[in-house]
């Protein structure tokens, strides 16, 4: 049976947490609650501070200030071998001497379980993970994907509550990368234990997580679910990290009924939702996901936006057309392959109509 989130339950629970390294700050005032059973993604680039505070989560980096709560429990003053976590790195960190099964029953041994059932939960642990016909190998025998399998079955061994999990898939090539998300979301969903996953990888991100938190030098850019952020990116930085994008500078010019009359130049104007923190007058970027806009040889509304196409770039399953508005910006429009009969696709140096799907355009808080 397949365990979802419990929201009524917060297994980690990270209030105002801040980590210093002499002047420099990592973390600026973190807070954030991760549901049982879900699964979480820290999403951002290198040196942003995702995986130091994984890390502070683990044990293995002290909290500056602030405080961490595991099931209601304090724990930054718990050492990592007090705390039910269990980590799995980038680096598998396997031994090399043992068999996959040992590798596996290691840890059990080290909390006590007899070797009997250590073994016998090791076992249970590489029948989750489709490994065990390779249970007498040793790791230089397996591949580098059924050696990240080896790593997350001994991590999930002694039933963590909260399993941790730092870019474990960074190292496998891009089918196998593809084909663990997959994997990686099943065997959690089958456990119930709560992951925290961390990644740069976008597309990881989106289609593996429960919910994302986007982090940009040390501070917490936007939280949410994964089609939330996609759609509805709170500010410049996780419209332009998550996904491709439009984007544009404007001008709002009037507010009315919630929405936000925008000046483009070259004489455009588009309307889009209006946000709390963008007044009248205030000169921002808005945001338009190259999906969500089409071309025509004639207007379609009277926010069309005429343009000249500079190129077509074919990218297998899209073609990417390249537009230059009329004395206006470059924008960029994607169709979809199997969309070609319906969407038209212009040659280059053509004149043809931007066209924009409703609630499309996102003014952003830059």
């Amino acid at each position: 049976m397949k365990v979802l989130p419990d929201q009524t339950r917060i297994a980690v629970d990270v209030r105002d947490a801040v980590k210093r390294y002499g002047d420099f700050t990592a973390l600026q005032k973190i807070s954030l609650s991760i549901y049982d059973n879900e699964f979480f993604t820290l999403l951002g680039p290198s040196g942003c501070g995702k995986t130091t505070l994984l890390r502070m989560i683990a044990g293995f980096e002290d909290v500056t200030e602030g405080a961490i709560f595991l099931f209601d429990d304090e724990i930054e003053r718990l050492p990592p071998n007090k705390r039910p976590v269990n980590t799995v790195f980038q680096n598998y960190a396997l031994f090399p001497h043992m068999t996959v099964l040992d590798n596996v029953a290691f840890g059990l041994e080290m909390l006590g379980k007899s070797r009997s059932e250590a073994q016998r939960k090791a076992g249970e642990m590489l029948e989750l993970v489709q490994l065990t016909q390779f249970a007498a190998r040793k790791p230089a025998q397996l591949s580098g994907g059924q050696q990240q399998r080896v790593a997350l079955a001994r991590a999930l061994a002694p039933q963590p509550k909260v399993l941790l999990l730092d870019e474990p898939l960074s190292a496998l090539d891009l089918k196998l990368r593809q084909a663990m998300r997959y994997e990686l979301k099943e065997i959690q969903r089958e456990t119930g234990i709560t992951f925290i996953f961390v990644t740069h990888d976008q597309e990881e991100a989106l289609t593996m997580s429960d919910r994302i938190a986007v982090m940009s030098a040390g501070e917490l850019q936007q939280l949410g679910q994964a089609k939330e952020i996609y759609e509805q990116p709170r500010n410049m930085f996780v419209a332009d990290f998550i996904g491709e994008t439009n984007l544009l500078e404007v001008s709002v010019d009037k507010i009315e009924s919630g929405r936000a009359i925008c000046h483009l130049g070259g004489g455009h104007e588009l309307t889009c939702d209006a946000v709390d923190e963008v007044g009248v007058g205030a000169r921002v970027h808005m945001s338009i996901r190259p999906e969500r806009l089409f071309l025509s040889e004639q207007p379609k509304e009277s926010e069309s936006l005429k343009s000249r196409i500079r190129d077509n770039i074919f990218v297998g399953t899209d073609i990417q057309t390249i537009v230059d508005l009329d004395d206006g910006p470059r924008m960029i429009v994607r169709t979809s392959n199997s969309e070609r009969g319906a969407k038209r696709i212009f040659d280059k140096g053509a004149e043809a109509y931007v066209n924009m799907e409703r609630g499309a355009a996102r003014l952003l808080v830059d």
